[in-house]
């Protein structure tokens, strides 16, 4: 089957999925997706029928009202593959399994969710999936009139949003391994105007673990401003009170932790986080673009986000503009903002591919060791991905998380990472975006996407994703239990 898609991104034609897979959803010529005409497989998704089913009349089909939805294309078509995907069998997993994983993620994109998406899973270092599916450019629900549509391609970037926040926590321990910090020194041993309003005690691992006490700021509608401001964001860190005792209250800092530790790093190291990143695990590692920001020339190569699915209700609206700072569609605004897409968003901005993101989680995978490069001793990865909290109730994100200090673990249940993956570590990325490793099976996964759903029943599909991954992909050795 032909692809039109550039032959010099797609070397492999995209596989033929059974008729069953593809007829999931049919896409309407004038309009998004159509839900009267779903075809599930008979055991994949029984949650999402039943789901479903509660707001639904019986006797009524389901409809899509006031749904922001793209119009989804024959996944065929925009879908590229990369060429250096390798036998699967090489490394104990059956074709099947691949077929599997990736059936789970055109089963995703059939939802009209997500206008681009990215996976790339490596086991035992080895390739065995490099895709993305969808429009980098021009299928959001509000871009349709505005520009063409551009295939998203191997060479697409994606933003990482929150999961940045494991990078820069890795440059902090790096910094802890080589004795210019401490991680239990308090914050205003680096940045001495932070100590008002009696946060003199909060240290850096305070801030790694979400215990600070600070867990947003007050942007009265200049958000971006503030972000894009070096100065200002640190100004507004300084001025903040507390919400709660430092170190008593777990609760989600989606922006403030990760500016005050880039602060800390660039008064500890006279580099910005870009450039200690650039020059201590990106150049040593021959990542081409994993960074915070993208040069203003690479911008138009960064995949644009789109707000989709229903509206937030509250009191789920309410939470997440508490968290965020402004609402969702503001939210979404500001990440394809050029300023937001070049400055230095230590919580929020690094920019990537799918391949180079998992490489990053490869190194740590390693024990800190890459290609014959040793960036950080096995001890420090060790106490980075080292239980926190466990499953403690987060009162940011209203749901139980169990943290390290900088990342989100998995567990038996009630894991992003699937069934039965204590071990694995990572870290969720607004709003599905995801990057992990897990030992016990001995992969790194880069899920990225540009779609911005809220909640929705169709991201039962997002989850499944991982859920097969991890069915699917057997585990190798027992790995310690944290």
């Amino acid at each position: 089957m032909k692809s039109r898609l550039n032959p010099r991104y797609c070397q492999k034609p995209a596989p033929a999925y059974s008729q069953s897979i593809l007829n999931m959803q049919e896409s309407r010529p004038d309009g998004p997706i159509r839900q009267n005409t779903i075809n599930y497989p008979p055991a994949a998704l029984d949650a999402t029928l039943s789901i479903k089913s509660l707001f639904t009349p019986v006797g009524m089909k389901p409809v899509n009202m006031f749904q922001k939805l793209i119009k989804v294309a024959s996944p065929d078509q925009v879908t590229c593959i990369s060429p250096d995907e390798e036998d699967p069998l090489s490394v104990g997993v059956a074709p099947e399994s691949i077929d599997a994983i990736w059936n789970a993620v055109v089963s995703l994109y059939k939802t009209g969710l997500h206008p681009a998406i990215a996976l790339c899973v490596r086991r035992n270092g080895k390739i065995i999936i490099d895709r993305t599916l969808g429009h980098a450019q021009g299928n959001g629900p509000h871009q349709k009139k505005l520009r063409e549509k551009q295939p998203a391609t191997l060479d697409t970037y994606f933003n990482l949003f929150s999961a940045s926040k494991s990078v820069t926590a890795m440059l902090i321990h790096l910094l802890d391994e080589r004795r210019m910090l401490h991680l239990d020194d308090p914050v205003v041993r680096y940045i001495p105007e932070f100590g008002q309003h009696n946060k003199q005690h909060i240290t850096i691992r305070h801030l790694l673990t979400h215990r600070a006490g600070i867990p947003n700021i007050k942007a009265n509608g200049k958000m971006l401003e503030i972000l894009t401001d070096r100065e200002e964001v640190i100004k507004q860190l300084c001025d903040s009170k507390v919400s709660s005792r430092p170190g008593r209250n777990l609760a989600y800092h989606a922006i403030t932790g990760g500016f005050a530790l880039g602060e800390i790093l660039e008064r500890v190291t006279g580099q910005t986080p870009r450039e200690f990143l650039q020059t201590e695990i990106c150049e040593p590692l021959g990542l081409r673009q994993f960074n915070y920001g993208v040069p203003p020339e690479q911008t138009p190569n960064v995949a644009a986000h789109a707000y989709t699915g229903p509206p937030p209700k509250r009191p789920f609206k309410w939470f997440l503009e508490r968290s965020l700072g402004l609402d969702i569609r503001s939210a979404v605004d500001l990440s394809n903002d050029f300023r937001f897409l070049t400055e230095i968003v230590p919580s929020a901005n690094i920019i990537s591919t799918a391949r180079e993101t998992t490489l990053f989680f490869e190194l740590l995978l390693r024990q800190g060791e890459l290609n014959g490069v040793q960036i950080f001793q096995p001890a420090t990865v060790q106490r980075a991905v080292a239980e926190q909290s466990y499953m403690e109730l987060d009162s940011t994100l209203l749901m139980p998380v169990r943290y390290s200090m900088g990342f989100m673990l998995g567990a038996r249940f009630g894991s992003f990472y699937g069934l039965d993956t204590r071990e694995a570590f990572g870290h969720l990325g607004f709003t599905n975006v995801l990057a992990y490793a897990d030992p016990e099976r001995d992969i790194s996964v880069a899920l990225l996407n540009t779609g911005k759903p809220f909640i929705t029943a169709k991201l039962l599909r997002w989850l499944n994703i991982t859920r097969v991954i991890a069915q699917k992909i057997p585990k190798q050795v027992p790995a310690p239990r944290r």
